[in-house]
């Protein structure tokens, strides 16, 4: 049973939490109950954040008290540390985070839509050598998607208001929870390069 501490806002009915490598660089997210096996397992190197979750357990034989696990919001998990190719490795590419990533804005006129209404544009079309790749695709409405067809903007003469990147881990992290507790936001905030559009406004 988890019954919840600390100030949390939003849908945190079932919150996930944020995992750090053992130096503090974001890891991954994983289910409270995840997190219960890492405290059981005294895997937890040190925690942080506002937010804590009570986890009550079965009656101890023992004491015939319940047991009772507090779980942090933010954990660092002990053995765990991401070498500098994990740190940089590209993160999987879908619809749902690039769509995300561009803040559901279409690349070419602009207009912000319900992520129904956007598709997958390649900038440089893979009918002419395009590949499926965060560098390749931006946001793009339905009509300006087939306006554009198989041609580049340059071809099709239109504009591409904004430019495709790559997002970093704590980028993708945000990208892929629509959940975030407001210490994990501010915790990733803190890992998300300047020139990103993940926090604007």
């Amino acid at each position: 049973m988890l019954v919840e501490r600390g100030t949390v806002a939003g849908n945190s009915r079932r919150p996930l939490i944020l995992t750090l490598d053992v130096h503090g660089q974001p890891f991954r997210w994983v289910s409270w109950q995840h997190a219960v096996i890492y405290y059981a397992r005294d895997q937890v190197a040190w925690s942080a954040g506002d937010n804590e979750f009570m986890i009550q357990g079965g009656m101890r034989r023992d004491t015939g008290l319940r047991s009772v696990i507090t779980a942090n919001s933010i954990i660092a998990i002990r053995g765990k540390a991401l070498s500098q190719r994990a740190l940089h490795q590209v993160p999987p590419l879908s619809n749902r985070e690039l769509f995300h990533r561009d803040r559901q804005v279409c690349g070419y006129c602009g207009t912000h839509l319900p992520a129904g209404k956007l598709t997958r544009d390649h900038v440089l079309p893979v009918s002419q050598g395009g590949r499926d790749i965060w560098m390749n695709v931006v946001t793009a409405c339905r009509p300006c998607n087939q306006r554009k067809g198989g041609r580049t903007p340059e071809q099709a003469r239109m504009e591409l208001i904004y430019a495709p990147y790559v997002p970093n881990k704590a980028e993708y992290l945000i990208l892929c929870n629509r959940n975030i507790l407001a210490d994990q936001m501010d915790f990733l905030a803190r890992h998300v390069p300047r020139q990103s559009r993940v926090l604007v406004g």
